[in-house]
Parts: structure tokens; C-alpha cells; sequence
């Protein structure tokens, strides 16, 4: 887990989802061994998943992280310039970004059944 920043604009082309969230948050928990599943299945397809960390202690992060086994990168927000920009109120928050690198997506929260749609609106967008 590299503290290396990323910039949007180097995954233009493809496919981002961003996925902020923090170790506090039940839903979360429930939700990244989800998004991994998706992760596995598409990233050849050119979809990237960036995992937005928002907590104080990268520690805590990085053991949930490895805990829930995710193999998609995991970045940190140490100075909430990120989750600011996307307004991140209640987490998890989940942004999908098409190839042009446009915001078409934003779901709050976590309830089961949501990755479904996220796999729906994947697949448009890789379609596109």
C-alpha cells in the first residue's frame, strides 16, 4: 500500500470506480469483498478500483484491507482533499467515472443487492 499520489488523469480510457470508506463503517466491511469480486472479474476490461481510505491510522486500514483480502489498491486521504472534493458525506461512497473521466455514477451507502447495480453501470460503461 504505497502512499503514491494518483491522478484521475492517468486512467483516462478506462473505467474508475472510487470507493471511500473507513474502518469504522460496517457497510464498508460488508462491501469491499464485493467490490473485489468485481475488481477480479473486470479489471482486464479496463475497469480500475481505487479504495479511498479515510481513517486517521493507516494501520487499522491496512489490516481491515488485508483482513477482507482486496487486491485493489488501497490510497489514503490524509488531508480529506479527496473525499472533500467529492463531498463525501456518509460512506461508503461509491463514484463511477466513465473513460472520459466523467463522474456518471454516485451511490451512498451500502445495503445488499447494490453491487448488482454497480455491475449494471459497469458494463455500460465499459460498453461504451
Amino acid at each position: 500500500m504505497g502512499s503514491d499520489n494518483v491522478r484521475l488523469s492517468e486512467h483516462l480510457g478506462q473505467v474508475v470506480l472510487i470507493n471511500f470508506w473507513a474502518t469504522w463503517c460496517g457497510p464498508c466491511r460488508q462491501e469491499m469483498p464485493l467490490l473485489d469480486v468485481l475488481y477480479q472479474k473486470y479489471h482486464r476490461a479496463g475497469f480500475v478500483l481505487l479504495g479511498v481510505n479515510l481513517d486517521e491510522e493507516r494501520r487499522d486500514a491496512a489490516e481491515m484491507a488485508q483482513t477482507l483480502k482486496v487486491s485493489y489498491p488501497i490510497l489514503f486521504d490524509e488531508r480529506k482533499e479527496v473525499s472533500r472534493a467529492y463531498q463525501v458525506g456518509s460512506m461508503p461512497l461509491t463514484v463511477l467515472i466513465d473513460r472520459e473521466g466523467v463522474v456518471r455514477y454516485v451511490s451512498e451507502g451500502y445495503k445488499p443487492g447494490y453491487e448488482k447495480r454497480y455491475t449494471e453501470k459497469l458494463r455500460e460503461l465499459l460498453g461504451e
